[in-house]
């Protein structure tokens, strides 16, 4: 504590990041050449629907205006103790807000459509506010609620951006403040949240609680608000920027994809908690350094957990031993929790490398801490170092995200993504970040197909089989930015960039290395074939530990065709390729999955045919459509499992 009793706020390393990044002025005007928007004659391709959407860069700040702004927040929910760090202020990257809060990201509506209440907006650059770090944490105020939701977004986002090396863009259907994602902290009454991605908001519900018999601190009756929890607001955060990141993940084309999106929320949900240093220091000193006996770290959304009747917290990222294992006919959140499990011990391994060396100097060499609490000094270098390597997972588990195949996403795939993220900025991983992974993933059975071992060169995704000549048009020479590598310069630039990778990667003597179907390919009717689309074109710029820069071109083509049953239904599968083109426009990897790889229209007709495949899927109209917006559905999957 310092002077006056004030706990200094907690900065969290994305956030300290983007504060202190500060932008140049606007680009200088435009000058496209004519030969790279000539539209050919013929064209193989289209572009995706967001193609262009971009994310309004923050005008360059004033130079009186500070980085931050603090906010006090829960750190896991209103049941949870203050002598356990339960609530802490975090830094939040500075901009002006009117009142709601409403940002450039982010606009809170105060409405509850339950009661048909507008609540009173809370005015984050009101005098008392500014002077108070926010409101008081309390869950009787509105303000606060907003407040919570605003500042635990604005980080996560900040958490994509640092990681991603660029402004995420958002892929919900609204049309009308496109730029901002909708934040509803009384959407309905009910113990649950979902995103909505037809009105680009996250919803969160409250409801009364039952009555616990004194499991935690809270009253029969009492109100509980998904939107005070600290997990629950960064999950569904997640959930919107990736479906920005990877449209097709939404949809549930085999049993891993809806598992997928729901750990990787779950992931960065759970790191971005341990990046609260004095929420950490407490849990470690009880725990008298034993990371995987903080039980209570590893926990998500516990008072909703007990709110809905699980008598406990809702997920936990520490299984049992032996560990449950990987089986695609689990619920998705269930099947998602294998891989949280996964991630999450390959975190605790490389902790207990990194703390071994504090321990032994703690004890005289031993390694083993005599009776009693833990060294003030120790009990601070270990919550430093856990709140540190938090940071570097979560950045991995969001950078690696760009290295996954556009469609149909498989959990063996995302280690093969782990490694090669992991590998192409710090190839030679001292403290083997990768062999934890790698083990961790065995236990549980989550193996990628087509590799002959587990070796870290057998998981690397493989350079291009064909040779292919740059692509100058698209090399970091030619591109047009906003004053920022991470900000594209406009949307007819991010067309430009489109078309001349359209262009080339569905050129007939290449397409089938891209994942891709021609015209009239054998065994499809004609106009079954879909015209391939670009769906996303994005620079990234990656800084390692040892400050080196790397910087990228990432896209994804999909292509969707369809095919009948024996039956007569028509079922759709997809194919296509993530591509990451090298600052010189030369192809580094070509991470693609055909309609025609091995087993894969049958793979998918399987779970079609399986309880899970039809409670996203039915057939109307002779073909198989989804039964409602993903999100939704996922949302009944997760209510639904909560009270089995």
């Amino acid at each position: 504590m310092n002077e006056g009793g004030i706990q200094p706020a907690s900065t969290a390393r994305p956030v300290a990041s983007v504060a202190q990044s500060r932008d140049g002025g606007a680009a200088a005007a435009l000058g496209l050449a004519a030969s790279a928007q000539a539209t050919p004659p013929q064209r193989r391709h289209v572009l995706g629907p967001n193609i262009a959407r971009t994310i309004t860069r923050a005008p360059p700040p004033p130079r009186e205006q500070p980085l931050y702004r603090p906010l006090r927040i829960y750190t896991s929910d209103p049941s949870a103790s203050r002598l356990e760090g339960a609530i802490t202020t975090v830094n939040v990257p500075y901009e002006r807000l009117a009142p709601g809060p409403e940002g450039r990201l982010f606009r809170v509506d105060s409405h509850d459509p339950s009661t048909g209440e507008d609540y009173v907006r809370a005015d984050l650059d009101a005098p008392y506010a500014l002077l108070g770090r926010g409101y008081e944490p309390a869950p009787s105020d509105v303000r606060f609620h907003q407040q919570m939701v605003y500042a635990v977004c604005s980080n996560v986002y900040a958490a994509f951006r640092v990681a991603l090396g660029r402004e995420p863009t958002w892929g919900f259907e609204r049309a009308q403040d496109a730029n901002r994602l909708w934040l509803q902290p009384h959407a309905f009454r009910g113990m649950n949240a979902h995103y909505d991605k037809v009105q680009g908001s996250l919803r969160f519900g409250y409801d009364r609680a039952p009555d616990l018999k004194g499991a935690i601190r809270m009253l029969p009756g009492e109100y509980v608000f998904s939107c005070l929890s600290h997990d629950v607001i960064a999950h569904e955060a997640t959930h919107a920027i990736l479906d920005g990141m990877r449209s097709n993940f939404s949809i549930p084309s085999g049993p891993d994809v809806a598992a997928f999106h729901e750990a990787i929320a779950d992931l960065v949900a759970i790191f971005q908690r341990l990046g609260y240093r004095e929420l950490v220091r407490g849990a470690i000193c009880r725990a008298r350094g034993a990371l995987d006996q903080a039980s209570s770290l590893a926990e998500l959304a516990r008072q909703l957990g007990y709110a809905i009747g699980r008598h406990g917290p809702l997920r936990d990222a520490i299984d049992a031993d032996p560990p449950l294992r990987y089986d695609e006919q689990l619920e998705p959140h269930a099947l998602g929790a294998v891989l949280v499990a996964a991630v999450f011990e390959a975190f605790l391994v490389v902790y207990r490398r990194k703390a071994a060396r504090y321990l032994r100097l703690a004890t005289g060499g031993t390694g083993v801490l005599p009776a009693g609490e833990i060294p003030p000094d120790l009990a601070d270098i270990l919550a430093d170092k856990i709140s540190e390597l938090a940071s570097q997972f979560q950045v991995l588990v969001i950078r690696a995200i760009d290295y996954c195949p556009p469609v149909d996403i498989r959990l063996g795939e995302y280690l093969r993504a782990l490694i090669t993220a992991d590998h192409d900025l710090v190839p030679d991983d001292p403290w083997c970040y990768r062999e934890a992974l790698i083990d961790a993933f065995l236990r549980r059975e989550i193996l990628p197909r087509g590799v002959h071992n587990l070796s870290e060169s057998a998981l690397l995704w493989n350079p291009p089989r064909m040779q292919h000549p740059p692509l100058a048009m698209l090399s970091f020479g030619e591109l047009r930015f906003d004053g920022d590598p991470g900000c594209p310069a406009c949307d007819k630039e991010l067309r430009r960039q489109a078309d001349v990778l359209g262009d080339y990667v569905t050129r007939p003597d290449v397409a089938h290395e891209f994942g891709l179907l021609p015209q009239g390919a054998p065994g499809f009717a004609p106009g079954s074939i879909d015209l391939p689309a670009v769906t996303s074109i994005r620079t990234a710029r990656r800084v390692g530990p040892d400050g080196q820069i790397v910087f990228d071109l990432v896209a994804e083509v999909v292509q969707a065709c369809r095919s009948r049953t024996a039956d007569g239904v028509t079922v759709q599968t997809y194919g296509g390729c993530t591509v990451i083109l090298a600052p010189d426009g030369a192809f580094r990897y070509v991470i693609s999955k055909s309609p025609l790889g091995a087993e894969r229209l049958e793979r998918r007709m399987a779970y079609l045919a399986s309880a899970g495949g039809q409670h996203y899927w039915k057939i109307e109209d002779g073909q198989y459509r989804l039964r409602g917006t993903f999100f939704n559905l996922l949302h009944d999957a997760a209510a639904v499992s909560s009270h089995q």
